[in-house]
């Protein structure tokens, strides 16, 4: 399978997800957080994964970060699977983390990361790969702050539970994955960010 070269879609894609993301930042950093999708999108099309893909990973946080300027869930799904088409829209929302169940529950935090984990082990391969990359790509990046700064607890601090619950999350979805059967390469990148994430925690 060979990702594409040009392509129109992606092109699209990387303006809807600018577009939505405009003046967020990445989590305790100044980083556009359009930086983020996009080193999903550069994962996946190393790993050569087809154009469809590529879209969802570029796109699989707006529903879930961008709910603002007026827009709804409803809205922005709609507009996705009436951009993308609905491929890429069942990809986006397998990697989604819904705020409410099926049946208008609202979740809690731990009820949220169960409630993705459940839904990954049922997910196509598409939301394996765009979920693989975008823990690729964050645990790589809380590694990379950890190696810049002399307070790490200045990184840990900016999520829920700091370290161990963070470290935890990370190896909860690997498992998760695992257990699903997704044997694909970048299985064997997660695996290793995923150890040096918890040597860091150890050390």
């Amino acid at each position: 399978m060979a990702s594409p070269g040009y392509s129109d879609a992606i092109n699209h894609a990387f303006a809807f997800a600018a577009k939505h993301h405009d003046r967020q930042v990445r989590k305790g950093t100044k980083l556009p957080y359009l930086t983020h999708p996009a080193n999903v999108a550069l994962i996946l099309s190393h790993y050569d994964r087809d154009e469809k893909t590529i879209v969802a990973g570029i796109l699989h946080d707006v529903v879930e970060d961008c709910l603002r300027d007026g827009y709804t869930r409803e809205m922005l799904e709609q507009r996705i699977g009436d951009k993308f088409g609905p491929d890429v829209l069942a990809t986006v929302l397998c990697v989604t983390h819904r705020r409410v169940d099926d049946k208008g529950v609202e979740l809690s935090s731990d009820d949220r990361k169960q409630d993705y984990l459940e839904r990954i082990e049922t997910a196509n391969e598409s939301a394996r790969w765009v979920c693989a990359a975008d823990k690729v790509h964050n645990a790589n990046s809380i590694l990379a702050d950890l190696g810049r700064t002399l307070d790490p607890d200045s990184v840990w601090s900016r999520f829920i539970g700091g370290r161990p619950a963070t470290t935890k999350w990370y190896r909860d979805v690997l498992t998760c994955l695992e257990d699903a059967g997704f044997k694909e390469p970048i299985m064997d990148e997660l695996r290793t960010v995923v150890g040096a994430l918890e040597d860091r925690t150890q050390g």
